[in-house]
């Protein structure tokens, strides 16, 4: 038994954090930023270090009742405002108000050179009376490589960033500082990184033409923390980082159906259709009617009177409209509605994990009960398979764990086997729908299997798939002596089935009468059976009669004989 006092009976000590606001990024941090330290912010130009800090103070002012303190080596405070206005923030609102301070030092390395010295003291007399005045509790500096660009000995830039980052911790500030990234080190000077408590690393990259912005916690002292690089988007709202290792799969099971729109397709889905925060993958090549599938289930989504988002990777939301009208569908009502919601881009705007942020971020904002992508097989632009799936995989278990229905539409080609996926996504998925086409008849017509569906039976047969001005339409498909009938050939079999059925009743009727006639037949002779019975039973009993009669008289006239004879006799 451990004894008290111990290591053992010891409570955990957790690190004060000051929340940063940033959506996503105070969750892979377990709580924001360190309270009263330092946090090296690194990245190479453009990557986002400048708006990070800003946000930073931004959300402590506004959200956490915490004023801060901007201090710029490059920005003055109005071109710092004008800046990031487009992101929503107020830079002078929060400066009038007291809640903000913005000041802007310009370092001349000529003056440097000429004295021959150089000193924080006045910086950090300075920034004192900054955060003395607003009694800050969160600094900015941006960037270290201005502050002390005019130094040259490697010396002094070292004893001067430690009294730098010394001087922060004994105000007791919660300080973002901002840095270059160098060659083959986080920094240029590759020192900050270590005399820094947390260290966040901001990276923005080009994969296959396009930008790819990526978040990596590199150090945190004291505390846990993601260690995975975070895609991030920089938008309308300031920062928003997608948390990728905090998804388990832990998530519910939810055991309410949502229809396909399709009354024939719920019927071989057990009569209800999908489970709701299932996926369902609806592959098949050109033409097949995968984008009608997935518009139809959207406006059934709308028409329960819940949200879905469609995601468009190749056509636009007017020419889906249009589309989608020619078939009965009136998606742009639901548009007005605010019910369906489209984002329609290029897969090759941005990398992958900009995607997955965007559908990230559009359904936080929105709040759906079913999502669309259509179709998934177009991120094979930007991207290889396994980085696709690993995409995907992150996608599908943020749905699951937000009970949100997915639907993928996926192109397969012509020469594939089409009972697979060019990127091994169908084990990512509950609904496996597959759509094909079926030539008969010098026709190329469409057909419906459910290849799987978990949890549920589900029915093994395939159905003609019809697409039709007043919608869309599951048929039984006709087996004939060539296989699954479709189409043209379908009609034929159903004309010729009719026929053989009218041929067939005809024939039954004609058997029915010649029937009826010897049943007439027979039952007027065994009338005339009857009577000839009933005539010869007459006469039989005529005939008894006339015998009983006979013997009646004969015994009659012997009793008359007997008593004439008596009567007689003699008398002696």
């Amino acid at each position: 038994m451990a004894k008290q006092g111990s290591v053992a009976n010891r409570a955990p000590v957790t690190l004060d954090k000051a929340p940063t606001g940033i959506e996503g990024f105070d969750e892979i941090t377990y709580g924001g930023l360190p309270r009263g330290r330092p946090t090296l912010v690194c990245g190479s130009a453009g990557s986002g270090k400048t708006l990070f800090g800003v946000e930073f103070l931004v959300r402590g002012a506004t959200e956490f009742g915490e004023p801060g303190v901007f201090l710029a080596f490059e920005e003055t405070p109005e071109e710092l405002t004008r800046n990031v206005r487009s992101l929503g923030f107020d830079l002078d609102a929060l400066i009038r108000s007291g809640k903000l301070a913005a000041d802007y030092v310009k370092v001349e390395r000529h003056e440097v050179e000429e004295s021959g010295e150089y000193d924080l003291e006045a910086l950090f007399l300075r920034l004192g009376l900054a955060i003395d005045t607003v009694k800050a509790k969160r600094v900015v500096i941006d960037t270290l490589e201005a502050l002390f660009s005019a130094l040259r000995n490697e010396f002094t830039v070292r004893a001067e960033l430690r009294r730098l980052f010394q001087w922060l911790k004994e105000r007791g500030v919660s300080a973002v500082i901002t840095a270059e990234r160098g060659e083959g080190t986080l920094t240029r000077h590759g020192l900050e990184e270590y005399v820094s408590d947390c260290v966040i690393l901001l990276d923005n990259r080009v994969v296959q033409q396009a930008a790819v912005r990526r978040l990596r916690v590199v150090k945190y002292r004291g505390s846990a923390h993601g260690t995975n690089e975070y895609p991030f988007l920089i938008g309308e709202g300031g920062f928003s980082v997608l948390p990728l290792s905090s998804i388990k799969l832990a998530h519910s099971a939810s055991t309410e159906r949502q229809s396909s729109g399709i009354r024939e397709l719920d019927s071989m889905l057990e009569g209800q259709g999908f489970y709701k925060g299932s996926t369902v993958l609806v592959s098949g090549t050109a033409g097949t009617g995968k984008s009608s599938l997935a518009a139809r289930f959207a406006e059934s989504v709308c028409e329960s009177g819940k949200r879905c988002i469609y995601f468009a990777y190749e056509e636009g939301p007017r020419q889906i409209m249009r589309n989608m009208g020619s078939i009965g569908m009136k998606l742009g009502t639901w548009v007005e509605r605010r019910r369906l919601i489209f984002h329609a881009t290029r897969p090759t705007e941005q990398g992958l994990e900009m995607h997955l942020a965007t559908i990230h971020k559009l359904v936080t904002q929105h709040q759906p009960s079913a999502v669309i992508i259509d179709p998934v097989s177009n991120f094979e632009l930007i991207g290889e398979d396994f980085e696709i799936k690993a995409m995907l995989m992150r996608l599908v278990d943020f749905l699951k764990q937000n009970q949100i229905t997915c639907l993928f539409t996926s192109l397969t080609t012509g020469g594939d086997d089409l009972e697979s996926t060019q990127m091994g996504i169908s084990s990512l998925m509950d609904t496996w729908l597959l759509l094909r086409d079926i030539e008969i008849g010098g026709e190329r017509n469409r057909g419906l299997y459910v290849l799987k569906s978990r949890g549920m039976a589900h029915s093994n047969q395939i159905r003609e798939f019809l697409i039709t001005s007043q919608g869309i339409r599951l048929v039984d498909a006709y087996l004939g002596p060539e296989g699954v009938l479709t189409g043209s050939a379908r009609l034929q079999q159903e004309a010729r089935d009719r026929e053989n059925e009218t041929t067939r009743q005809q024939d039954e009727q004609r058997k029915l009468a010649v029937l009826e006639r010897r049943r007439r037949a027979v039952e007027r002779q065994i009338q005339e059976l009857r009577a000839e019975l009933a005539e010869e039973e007459r006469v039989v009993k005529v005939a008894s009669g006339e015998t009983d009669l006979r013997k009646k008289v004969v015994a009659d006239d012997r009793a008359a004989m007997g008593r004439s004879r008596g009567n007689g006799r003699r008398q002696t």
